[in-house]
């Protein structure tokens, strides 16, 4: 498949790139993984994720404005089918492994649900896709054959981005939201659809239960 996504007006050096990309989306993940205490996660998260942003504000021919493009064109029947596959398959998965956690948040903590509901977009959903999408595919998609490969490579980054909480069924999750959220960004280009599906994504994950495997206080490394 041929790059469709956006092409940046001049190249860094590759080297450059890549050394950026190997430390930010690579080696900081694990880090954070194995070195650090649960406690620490999210303020190394948050220091990484606002280099990512300074790096994406410096990257030549990149413009904020374009985040904004296709903002109107959002395609409610692929929103549609997202919500009721994603919801089946939490559910699904809740009952499966976690039954007892079934609505836990719904019905023992209604106010963190609805602070969830609030600023799970602002504060989880847009600076991640800031950082996984624009970032990754005007910086250093590039220096990659095809937009196929981008997005594999994006999803891939992505699971790995939340290996600090050991679970197969987060680096799945994860994935597979990774190549969905990917591909609206650079095949469909539309940063708006990324961030919108990623919200929904994190509503019915808490919702329905599978918070649980995102909560830094349940991490058990395995070493």
């Amino acid at each position: 498949m041929e790059r469709t996504g956006f092409v940046r007006a001049r190249p860094f050096p590759r080297g450059v790139l890549w050394a950026e990309f190997i430390g930010l989306f690579i080696a900081a993940p694990i880090a954070m993984a194995v070195l650090l205490p649960a406690q620490m996660m999210f303020s190394v998260l948050f220091l990484v994720t606002a280099l990512g942003v300074v790096l994406l504000h410096v990257t030549e021919g990149f413009h904020w404005q374009e985040l904004s493009r296709n903002m109107k064109a959002i395609d409610w029947k692929v929103v549609t089918g997202f919500t009721l596959i994603t919801l089946l398959i939490a559910v699904s998965v809740v009952f499966k492994f976690v039954p007892e956690a079934f609505l836990f948040l719904p019905r023992e903590q209604p106010v963190l649900m609805l602070m969830i509901l609030v600023f799970y977009p602002i504060l989880s959903a847009l600076p991640q896709e800031v950082v996984f999408r624009p970032l990754f595919f005007r910086r250093y998609g590039p220096l990659l054959p095809n937009t196929s490969a981008a997005i594999l490579l994006n999803a891939g980054v992505f699971s790995l981005a939340h290996l600090m909480y050991w679970s197969w069924i987060v680096a799945l999750m994860t994935f597979a939201g990774g190549v969905i959220f990917a591909w609206m960004y650079e095949a469909r280009r539309s940063f708006a659809m990324a961030v919108l599906l990623h919200s929904i994504a994190g509503w019915i994950i808490f919702t329905v239960g599978l918070g649980v495997f995102f909560y830094s206080g349940n991490v058990v490394r395995p070493f």
